[in-house]
């Protein structure tokens, strides 16, 4: 049985401690060797709260004068933990637009695609201006070189996969997402707009989770499942989770909240009502104009 990506950052830090230990280096003594400012930065990774990055590690195995044979199985191990964990940070460093592109070719190749989100509108579903603003608020949070308006016209294309046959698409979105917009009140219109069209789109089901109904558990956070990898996204970063049991319990999640979800006609009358509330904010407005 696989172990999750916490159990195995927890893991490699148990054995640099020991590494450290048995160097008879105290945590002070090795921040010191690698030049570290911060003494917690060692505590922090050998109890796994923190990931060491690359350089990290070789500063920490040339401190304890690990042999070169030795070092290869911390080098493997922490590029897998790396590359389970992706952070926003160093994905934006050259650009939205490279973020953008790589689920194009995911999807495509992907038998079952599975969204659900808590509070913005899934990408597959988005349209052009609400992308654009979500995108816009990454920058502003994340930085790197503003290419936005590319990586709103990959994510266009990314959408293109609605309309692949032979592929197993749904999509459940919360409520909560109308209600709390990240877009301007132009925007979710149109927003709103587009999902009623893509109810009934074929090979596509969509569905939406009332407000005021009870959950049949609580949904922490948003996910996607693409074929058999569960992707998670913080505000530091991307978890991709493959552990097959791991990955069972976010299908459970998943087929529960679909107990509840409406979709068809009723879920387009939530969507019209919220059009409808749109439209008499702003009438509201203009008439105290």
């Amino acid at each position: 049985m696989g172990s999750s990506f916490e159990e195995r950052r927890e893991e490699l830090g148990e054995r640099l401690r020991l590494l450290r230990e048995q160097a008879g280096l105290t945590g002070k003594e090795l921040a010191l060797a690698c030049g570290w400012s911060a003494v917690s930065k060692v505590s922090k990774i050998e109890r796994g709260r923190q990931t060491a990055t690359q350089e990290d590690l070789a500063a920490w195995l040339e401190a304890v004068s690990l042999d070169e044979a030795s070092r290869a199985g911390f080098v493997e191990d922490l590029a897998a933990l790396q590359e389970e964990y992706l952070s926003w940070r160093n994905q934006v460093r050259s650009g939205h637009l490279i973020r953008q592109e790589e689920p194009i070719d995911r999807d495509r190749r992907a038998h079952r695609i599975l969204a659900m989100e808590l509070n913005v509108i899934p990408g597959l579903v988005q349209t052009a201006d609400y992308a654009r603003q979500v995108l816009q608020t990454s920058l502003e949070l994340h930085g790197g070189p503003d290419d936005i308006e590319e990586a709103v016209r990959a994510r266009m294309r990314r959408q293109q996969v609605l309309y692949e046959p032979g592929k197993r698409i749904e999509i459940l979105i919360a409520e909560s997402a109308l209600v709390h917009p990240v877009a301007s009140r132009d925007v979710m219109a149109g927003q709103l707009h587009r999902l009623v069209a893509a109810i009934g789109t074929p090979d596509l089901r969509l569905g939406l989770l009332p407000l005021n109904r009870r959950l049949p558990l609580v949904p922490l956070h948003g996910f996607w499942i693409v074929d058999e990898t569960a992707m998670v996204e913080t505000v530091t970063g991307e978890l991709k989770i493959t552990d097959p049991d791991e990955l069972a319990l976010y299908v459970r999640v998943w087929e529960r909240l679909w107990l509840i979800a409406v979709e068809g006609e009723h879920a387009r009358q939530i969507l019209n009502r919220h059009v409808e509330d749109l439209f008499v904010l702003a009438a509201a407005e203009s008439a105290e104009l």
